[in-house]
Order: structure tokens, then sequence, then C-alpha cells
């Protein structure tokens, strides 16, 4: 219950974790400015006394990793990406090769090497079989709850899968990534899917590899997609290839 309405506060902004860390680091705050008589200005920072030097768990940091790490070493000649983290995962493919981005939303970017292309990845606007390294990650298990302007369509997300499954060429690869554990809807944030459910979606394509981070945060390599179906929000990391039509 506390944990839902933790969800709910922050959905408008309020985060009393936050707070609370602001409110106790006040009297450090204000000791320190004393000590520092030649402060030109008052910008006071509350909450950073009590985090640590950065952060490498939870589901974006690896799987941003993960992803990047095997584009680099299969080094594709194009990469196409649907709805990724445009300041995490993609800027990382970008420090080595140029990517398409294909979103519903819009993004105004001067970024060199960067196409974008806004389009709605339920009905892509590419040819199929022609798509060397594609990738999805963390992304579709919005498609269709409205949260991001899109209208509402309950199969969006399974629409989404069978036109990455279309466009992939022959020996190419695929990047995929979702919430997985037991699976349900929560709207609208996101759905969380069994690990079944991707890999009968995507069951005309090969999977090559599958590693996941857990409910706690940690990264597991070359794992068993079976052994995460009873988690409550883990991460599943799919690299899959077409080895025939």
């Amino acid at each position: 219950m506390l944990s839902i309405l933790y969800r709910i506060m922050r959905s408008y902004g309020i985060d009393p974790l936050k707070t609370y860390h602001a409110i106790k680091n006040t009297p450090r705050f204000l000791k320190t400015y004393l000590k520092f008589k030649r402060n030109d200005s008052f910008y006071p920072i509350l909450t950073d006394y009590d985090s640590l030097a950065g952060s490498i768990r939870g589901h974006y940091f690896h799987q941003d990793l993960w992803a990047a790490r095997k584009i680099y070493r299969h080094q594709p000649t194009e990469h196409v990406d649907i709805g990724s983290r445009i300041d995490g995962f993609v800027a990382h493919l970008l420090t080595f090769m140029p990517v398409t981005v294909i979103d519903v939303r819009h993004l105004n970017s001067d970024v060199k090497n960067l196409k974008f292309y806004q389009s709605d990845a339920t009905k892509l606007k590419l040819k199929s079989n022609s798509i060397e390294s594609i990738s999805s990650l963390h992304a579709i298990e919005h498609f269709g709850l409205g949260r991001y302007g899109d209208p509402i369509n309950e199969n969006a997300c399974y629409e989404a899968m069978l036109e990455l499954s279309r466009v992939l060429k022959i020996n190419g690869r695929l990047y995929f990534s979702v919430p997985i554990g037991i699976e349900r809807v929560e709207f609208n944030a996101h759905r969380i899917f069994d690990p079944s459910t991707i890999l009968n979606y995507f069951d005309h394509l090969e999977l090559i590899e599958f590693s996941a981070v857990d409910d706690n945060g940690l990264y597991h390599e070359n794992a068993d997609p079976y052994y995460f179906s009873d988690c409550n929000f883990a991460c599943g990391l799919f690299e899959f290839t077409k080895a025939k039509l």
C-alpha cells in the first residue's frame, strides 16, 4: 500500500524521500553556508549529502551496456532503434556509429549521425527483411496505454513485436528488452510480461542469448528465461536473429 501511495505522489511531482533528505540536511547546509562567507548567491542543494558516487544497478544501466557492447562487437553497417532511451543507449551507440531512431514522440535534435523519424512502431514504414540491426529497449511495454499520447490499443505491444520480426533481415540481429515477471498491466505506466510471452511472439526467430536484471537490480548473464517468471519487476534482455523466412 505504501509503495502505491509513493508512486501516486511521485506522479504528481511530490517525492517524499527527497523531501525527507532535504529537511534532514537543512541544518548541515546552513552550517556550511555560514562557514563559506564568500558566497555570491544562494542555491541550496539538500539531497546529495547522502548520495553515492553513482548507480551501477537497475534495468537501464545494465540493458544499455548489454546491447551497446553486442552491437559494437557485431559491427553492423546500420542500426535502427525503436523508442529506447536517447540519453543512455542511443548515446552509447553514437560514439561509434550512426543511428536511426523511430519514436511516436517528437524529438528536436541536431546531433551528428542521429536520424529521427516520428512514426508508430505498430506500422513501421520499413521494408520486410531489410534491417540488419534493430533494437527496442524498455519501450514496447508502454505501447497502447496512452501514456505518451498514443491511442489506446491493448494489442499495440504485440503488433510492434510482429513488426520488429517482419523488418529484420536474414541473419540480422534484434536486441529487445521489456519488464518480465508475473504477467500483468499496470495502467497506464507499463506492462510486465512472462518471458514465455516474448518467446512465443518471436517464435519464428532464433534466440541467441538471454540475460536479465533481477528484482534487486542485479545482472545475470546467459540466464534461463523461465527462472524469472515469478519475479515482480525484472528486465529481460533478448538477442534474436532471423535464420530463415
